[in-house]
Parts: structure tokens; C-alpha cells; sequence
């Protein structure tokens, strides 16, 4: 792949003064052959892959980032779903298996700060069709997990196009999430959960990121993310510009950051001696300023982001997004388009502030994102009921558009709608969002199966 002079000092200027980095180099571990009858057994491989494994990760990324000079923000780690790692492992006595996969966490999490990774995903389940007794499991032990651990994140799939929605499983995570909520460090441990229509095996964005069994050995996964570049690109543009013309402009910015990540991505690759898997190129928004998605559908025109014609705007930056990416690479994966994180994005925080954007909007505009509602503060006292109906709204939206959905809810203890939730850092600050008062009990605990679409079906 050969660069111009002009394409070098462009995307340096991107780095420079927009903002560009990668924003994740995750390396996707299988875990399958550290399972074992012995669950002490198996605790101990886990370590040992896992340290044979990812012990060059950081290094390798700091040199390569040193050598390129683009940053590269987090160093991560995906794994197996652990249900199905742990399920041999498992001894059938409901009590002395949740402490199991509890002693597995704390191992996983210590073994994440020994090799300086931020984050580990994959401690979770696919519960789409049925819960089998390993999903079970992990489940229960979620809200130990996420509260006692620093660096593990989570994941349950209970829904897809070809499955339908496990509703037995939307029930149960509607509780677990608020169960979380009451730990010491509940507003984190929600954080670090996602729950899923149509999850992806390649996704090396937190806290959803798992490595699917379709994955290999080892591989890396790049995370590229780009507001601000983007947003540099139609800032000055003219203020009647056709909306065409802004999608093209867009392209063209996808095309050349996803060019440089790749780069970036490959050569990490090489360096550790393992595959390269997929360029996840997800316009991820931080609380910085100049680093948001809100901010770029308020240029193209939008008085406040929620305002009507945010979805449209949304879809055109979404599409130009992942038209981009998939000119410039063969290898574009995981999610691809633009993730709307309330708490991380600082103007789609200050609409929720102002009343411009609110949970149903959010909603509409889920259609169109990468994931779904993620990083949404809600009241503490928000009943279990409705945080499940909230993820089945969201599994619906995936099922029926082929497409994946997610939620990432936090309750936030004590608080009420319009008090703010302030996190800090990485996660940042937003509003707790009103939810609607009227109830959804019975339609949520009538559980079963929402069947999958006709359009499911295409062989």
C-alpha cells in the first residue's frame, strides 16, 4: 500500500489537530483449549494462554505507535464466550459453580493488569434460542463479577434475525442489570455490560467485545475512530451545500483514516505473529471537545441534535461512514458506522440536558447507528421490568433489520430523571433520561420466545 506526500502530511494534520487515533488494538484469544473437567485445571490454563498469548500486545502497539506516530488510545483483550469455556468445568451445584465463575473473573481480571491491557471482553453468553445451565450460570454471576472486578466486560446475545428474542433471557437481564446497580460499584459494573440482538465475533470495541468460535487462534482487531476528522471535513463546507455532496465528502474521510488504520493494524499483526482479522471503523465520540457525533449532525443543519430530520442526517453519516471504509479495505468487520454513547458525547448529552433528544428518539436512532442505546443513565428506582422491555424494544430493532442492536442501561442509585450521572474520563457525563412511567410487567413476564421474522428465513 503506497501513500502520496500529500496523503502523509494529511493525516498527520488529522492526528495533529482532529483528533484521529485507533482506538482500540484488540487481540482475539480462543480460550477453548484451556477447558478442562477440572475447574482448578482449567482457571490455571486460562492464565497460562492468556499470558502466552497477549504478552507482547502492549509493547508491540506502543513501538508501532511510536514508529507511525498515530495514537493508539486502548490495548484490549477478547475471549471466548466463557460459559462455553467453563461449561466442562462446571459441577452442577448452583452455589459452588457461581463461585467458580467468580474465582475465573478475579483470575481474568488480574491477568488483564499483569499484561496492562485495559480491558478484557467475552465474559458472557449466546442465550438467543434457549439458556443452557454454563449460560445460567455466568448470568447469576454477573452482578458479582462487574462489581468486583476492574478490567472485565460482559456480554449476554439474547436475541437474532434467525433465532428470534429469548424473552426468558430479556426477563432475567433486566433484573441482573439493576442487581448490578446496588453493588459498590454499580454505575461502572453497567457500564461494563452489553446486551445484544445480532452480536458480532469480531468486534474489538468494549464493553461488548467477545472472540467468536469463528475466529481462529489469535487474531487483532482494530477499533479506527474519527469524529473529529470528520468533522473537520464539513465544518467549512458551504452552508447550501446539497446533502450528496456532504456524504461524498464524508466517504472520502472514511476512506483515508481507514487506509492509515490498516496500516497501523497489519503491521501490529506481524509484529506479535498473528492473523489480522477486521477494521471495526466506528465513528466512536468521546467526551472531548471537537470528538462528537452529535456535533456533526448539528453541521449539517440540525438547529439540536433530536430535532426532526436527526435520524436522516444520522443515516447519511452512517452509510458515507461505512461506504468509506469498505472502499478502502477488503477487511472492514466488527460494527462500522457511528456509535451514539449519551455519556461519552458531550452534545448529545447537553440535548438530553435541554429536552431536545429523549429515549424515544434515541430509540429511532438505533435504526440507523452502529449498536443501540448505549450508555443511558436512568433513574436507580427504574423498575427491572422496564429496563428488560427497554432491550427487547432494541432486539426487535435488530431482528427485523438484520442488524445489531445492543443496549447498555445504567440505573444510577438514588439518583431521579434530570440529576446528572458524572463519570469521568473514558465514560464521561450525561443527564439520567426520563423513561416512560406506564408499566410493561405483564408483557415481560409472559417470557417465552418472540418468533423471528419471515424475512429470516433465506436459504
Amino acid at each position: 500500500m503506497k501513500y502520496s506526500i500529500e496523503e502523509i502530511l494529511e493525516t498527520i494534520e488529522m492526528i495533529k489537530s482532529d483528533k484521529l487515533d485507533i482506538r482500540t488494538v484488540t487481540l482475539g484469544i480462543n480460550l477453548m483449549p484451556a477447558s478442562d473437567n477440572d475447574y482448578k485445571k482449567t482457571i490455571q490454563n486460562i492464565e497460562k494462554l492468556l499470558l502466552a498469548s497477549a504478552k507482547d500486545l502492549v509493547k508491540k502497539a506502543k513501538d508501532i505507535e511510536e514508529q507511525y506516530g498515530i495514537p493508539i488510545v486502548n490495548k484490549r483483550i477478547t475471549i471466548t464466550p466463557i460459559s462455553l469455556v467453563l461449561n466442562s468445568s462446571f459441577t452442577g451445584h448452583k452455589k459452588k459453580d457461581r463461585a467458580i465463575a467468580l474465582e475465573t473473573a478475579k483470575i481474568i481480571d488480574k491477568t488483564a493488569k499483569k499484561l496492562k491491557v485495559d480491558f478484557i471482553g467475552g465474559f458472557g453468553c449466546l442465550v438467543e434460542k434457549s439458556i443452557k445451565y454454563s449460560d445460567q450460570i455466568i448470568i447469576e454471576s454477573l452482578s458479582e463479577v462487574l462489581n468486583q472486578t476492574e478490567r472485565v466486560c460482559a456480554f449476554v446475545n439474547i436475541g437474532s434475525t434467525k433465532a428470534g428474542i429469548n424473552m426468558r433471557a430479556v426477563a432475567r437481564m433486566g433484573g441482573i442489570i439493576h442487581k448490578i446497580s446496588l453493588g459498590k460499584n454499580g454505575v461502572f459494573g453497567c457500564a461494563k455490560l452489553v446486551v445484544f440482538c445480532n452480536a458480532v465475533s469480531d468486534n474489538p470495541f468494549m464493553a461488548g467485545g467477545f472472540h467468536g468460535i469463528d475466529q481462529g487462534d489469535k487474531v487483532i482487531n482494530i477499533g479506527i475512530s474519527g469524529p473529529g476528522v470528520v468533522r473537520r471535513s464539513i465544518k467549512n463546507l458551504p452552508k447550501d451545500l446539497a446533502l450528496d455532496e456532504i456524504s461524498k465528502k464524508i466517504k472520502n474521510t472514511a476512506f483515508k483514516i481507514t487506509r492509515a488504520g490498516e496500516v497501523v493494524g497489519r503491521e501490529i499483526a506481524q509484529a506479535i505473529g498473528v492473523k489480522f482479522g477486521s477494521i471495526d471503523l466506528s465513528l466512536a465520540p468521546t467526551a472531548d471537545e471537537g470528538d462528537s457525533v452529535g456535533e456533526i449532525l448539528e453541521l449539517m443543519g440540525l438547529e439540536k441534535t433530536g430535532t426532526h430530520g436527526t435520524t436522516a442526517a444520522l443515516a447519511l453519516l452512517t452509510d458515507a461512514v461505512k461506504k468509506g471504509g469498505l472502499m478502502a479495505s477488503s477487511s472492514i468487520g466488527g460494527l462500522s458506522g457511528a456509535f451514539i454513547p449519551v455519556c461519552e458525547d458531550a452534545f448529545l448529552a447537553k440535548a438530553v440536558k435541554e429536552k431536545a433528544l429523549n429515549i424515544d428518539k434515541l430509540e429511532a436512532m438505533t435504526s440507523i447507528c452502529s449498536v443501540g442505546l448505549d450508555m443511558i443513565a436512568v433513574p436507580g428506582d427504574t423498575r427491572s421490568t422496564t429496563l428488560a422491555a427497554i432491550i427487547a424494544d432494541e432486539a426487535a430493532i435488530g431482528m427485523v433489520n438484520h442488524k445489531t442492536t445492543a443496549a447498555r442501561l445504567i440505573p444510577v442509585k438514588g439518583k431521579k430523571e434530570g440529576q446528572n450521572l458524572k463519570l469521568g474520563g473514558l465514560f464521561g457525563q450525561a443527564p439520567i433520561i426520563k423513561l416512560h412511567k406506564q408499566k410493561s410487567d405483564q408483557f415481560i413476564w409472559r417470557k417465552g420466545q418472540i418468533p423471528p421474522t419471515i424475512t429470516s428465513f433465506r436459504n
